[in-house]
């Protein structure tokens, strides 16, 4: 049986396909070129892999089964995202993803992954010479160049990064017909980008929940603004992103709000304003601050916090919450922080929170995906988990009391 997509054919899988739309596979066979016994054995061949019958053999034709329903969904949208991927190589050529195979395109992602053929042939355990050769056979199948050499290492061109974001984003429907189906011997993974403001709490007490549930979820994270990670969850590196939400549409990503925090004013324990209950406008702009990055969430609130007035001198833009700790204990700047991000900190007796929470500066934390994104029933749990999480009955405020509690 299949245990990973890789050992899948393309051609077989266009196959099936056109044996669904037409119904027999003398229909299929003159559609797709393929002659009808070839055809015959390579749906023979995936009911084989998939350990399941695809198609209802009948007189008058092919009947496609539910499960074959359920694999030729994800079919269509892994071979969409390929030829998506293929669409703009600049020679102009006719459909160059029906050229290619899995195994050039294993070869091309190590490698585009690694930077060198050398990493490329350990990862896939092919011979050196043979991840040269797959690369080589690929970038004759689409008609041009897709790396550029640089001495021992290798970079995508323009070319080869819209490949493999296409090839990356196939590869993720094929692999989730596996765990569908059961032959994934790791289960559903769920890959996923976290910012520093949903680290502290959400994620942390998702994933505790999730690994109580159920022992076939898989997790792999990575930390960074939002600005970092949705270059790869547009290329299907990471699955979601958990943290801020921009508050404009992107035409080919879907947020989902999971509750909404008011951002707190922070500065060093020994910080001036640090015993006065509610300080002015004016006395906060009185101090130097560390803003986010330009465009980032938080920078758009501290700039509406002071809207209508100068804005107060800001040396230092950072969006690293460990940078900016050290920085508010060593000097009088002021940030802005997700009170998650400020819990322990301020348990601690390092910083202090100056001021009631702004009413007029929120951050908006929830969940960003791919609006192609299909997500296994695993991982579809996760989100309802995250969702109930997020608006659990207890306040955040004794939550993160909770959390610092446990760390001290």
């Amino acid at each position: 049986m299949l245990h990973a997509p890789f050992q899948l054919n393309l051609r077989h899988l266009q196959a099936m396909l056109a044996v669904r739309e037409h119904g027999s596979v003398s229909a299929a066979a003159q559609r797709i070129g393929l002659s009808q016994p070839a055809l015959t054995q390579a749906i023979l061949k995936l009911e084989e892999q998939f350990g399941h019958a695809l198609f209802e053999r009948r007189a008058d034709g092919m009947l496609v089964t539910p499960v074959g329903d359920q694999v030729a969904e994800r079919v269509d949208a892994a071979l969409g995202h390929l030829t998506s991927g293929a669409k703009t190589l600049a020679n102009g050529a006719v459909r160059p993803e029906r050229r290619m195979t899995l195994t050039q395109l294993r070869a091309f992602l190590a490698l585009a992954d690694s930077g060198s053929f050398a990493a490329a042939a350990t990862a896939t355990g092919m011979s050196r010479t043979a991840a040269h050769r797959a690369v080589g056979d690929l970038e004759e199948a689409a008609g041009e160049t897709l790396i550029d050499r640089r001495g021992r290492g290798v970079n995508l061109n323009s070319s080869g990064r819209r490949l493999a974001r296409g090839t990356r984003l196939a590869v993720a429907e094929l692999a989730a017909i596996l765990v569908e189906l059961g032959l994934h011997p790791e289960g559903a993974l769920i890959s996923l980008g976290v910012t520093p403001t949903a680290r502290a709490l959400v994620v942390p007490e998702a994933m505790a929940r999730m690994a109580t549930e159920t022992d076939s979820a898989a997790f792999r994270v990575y930390e960074g603004n939002w600005s970092e990670l949705v270059e790869p969850l547009r290329d299907g590196v990471i699955d979601l992103i958990v943290g801020e939400v921009p508050n404009y549409e992107i035409s080919d990503l879907a947020q989902k709000p999971l509750y909404e925090d008011r951002l707190i004013v922070v500065g060093s324990s020994r910080h001036p304003l640090a015993t006065r209950e509610n300080a002015s406008l004016h006395e906060l702009a009185a101090y130097p601050w560390i803003v986010g990055l330009p465009n980032s969430p938080v920078r758009n609130a501290w700039e509406e916090l002071f809207a209508g007035r100068a804005l107060p001198r800001a040396p230092i833009e950072c969006g690293s919450v460990m940078i900016n700790g050290r920085l508010l204990t060593s000097c009088d700047f002021l940030t802005l922080l997700n009170p998650d991000q400020a819990a322990l900190p301020i348990r601690s007796g390092l910083l202090a929170q100056i001021g009631a929470p702004l009413a007029h500066a929120t951050s908006t934390i929830g969940l960003t995906v791919r609006r192609s994104w299909r997500p296994t029933k695993v991982q579809q749990r996760f989100l309802s988990v995250l969702q109930e999480v997020s608006s659990h009955d207890d306040s955040y405020t004794s939550r993160r009391e909770r959390l610092v509690a446990d760390w001290n």
